[in-house]
């Protein structure tokens, strides 16, 4: 319940900000103008996103006669979840990594990397892909596209007044020049919290769902150790996986491992939590099921 309030409570911060930006730089008419461009930008990531993502990370459909396990892993775990089964897909990424994708449960897909496949065992494997149905069931894609198209509605407007001026009726040009270059930065680390928060809720509704939490957690710490040792080696992955794709936020594990992001400060501008973070909760949640002193 803590964490859906919170995600609401982002959501609309980001929300005022964008109209804030957009009555700051062109009065009434600016504010019409940010509303504007947030809905224009809003349908078109709710009906293309899916598409976009599964392109971007070269995925392919997984066929049942190639991939059996599959097929019947997420077929239990839908059933068990009384849900709709969404479309299955494979993505040659050497990265261990996996996201899901889609405005609905009856729209949606699951995408998992070749990396990821050999790497898991069954246990495991199954842990990942009950996250990645909570994320569906919980309408978690639709909750953090639209954050990530508030974002990019926010830095749009701001790089647009700075290069072609904001308000001329502003008392106070300096704080004007300050909102428009400090928004876009608000506006990504509100983000980045708003999908760190989805990404540990969805641990939670996954482990739940499999039955396995400490799968979960075993996981995730080979997605955080390969992809790392993978980065160092330089081997890459997917357009969807670089730092800076919109898509990356999409993923259960932050893509190349999160080589690069620091603690400190820089916890704010993490785009999941922290992996020793996500084990505590997962350990903790063995507990309460008995699987765990």
């Amino acid at each position: 319940m803590f964490k859906s309030a919170k995600t609401v409570f982002l959501l609309a911060l980001l929300s005022g900000l964008l109209l804030y930006i957009g009555q700051a730089m062109a009065g009434e008419s600016g504010l019409v103008i940010a509303l504007g461009i947030a809905l224009a930008m809003n349908v078109g990531t709710y009906w293309y996103s899916d598409k976009l993502a599964i392109k971007m990370a070269r995925a392919k459909p997984a066929s049942e006669a190639e991939y059996p396990w599959y097929h019947q892993m997420v077929r239990n775990l839908s059933q068990q979840a009384g849900q709709t089964q969404p479309r299955l897909f494979v993505s040659p990424s050497p990265q261990p990594n996996a996201f899901a994708t889609g405005r609905n449960p009856k729209h949606s897909a699951v995408c998992v990397n070749r990396g990821l496949i050999d790497l898991l065992d069954r246990d495991e494997m199954e842990g990942v892909l009950a996250h990645e149905l909570s994320h569906v069931y919980n309408r978690d894609i639709l909750i953090g596209t639209v954050a990530a198209t508030l974002a990019t509605a926010i830095t749009f407007l701001a790089r647009f007044a700075l290069f072609f001026g904001g308000s001329r009726d502003s008392a106070n040009p300096v704080a004007q020049i300050a909102l428009i270059l400090l928004a876009p930065i608000a506006a990504m680390l509100i983000q980045f919290a708003v999908t760190r928060s989805r990404e540990t809720q969805a641990d939670t509704s996954g482990a739940k769902l499999s039955g396995k939490p400490l799968a979960l957690a075993r996981a995730l710490r080979k997605l955080e150790a390969g992809g790392k040792q993978l980065a160092r080696r330089g081997v890459g992955g997917t357009p969807a996986e670089r730092p800076d794709s919109a898509f990356s936020t999409l993923y259960i594990s932050a893509p190349f491992g999160g080589l690069g992001r620091g603690g400190g400060l820089g916890n704010a501008f993490r785009t999941h939590p922290k992996t020793e973070d996500r084990v505590r909760n997962l350990e903790s949640i063995a507990r309460q099921m008995g699987q765990m002193a």
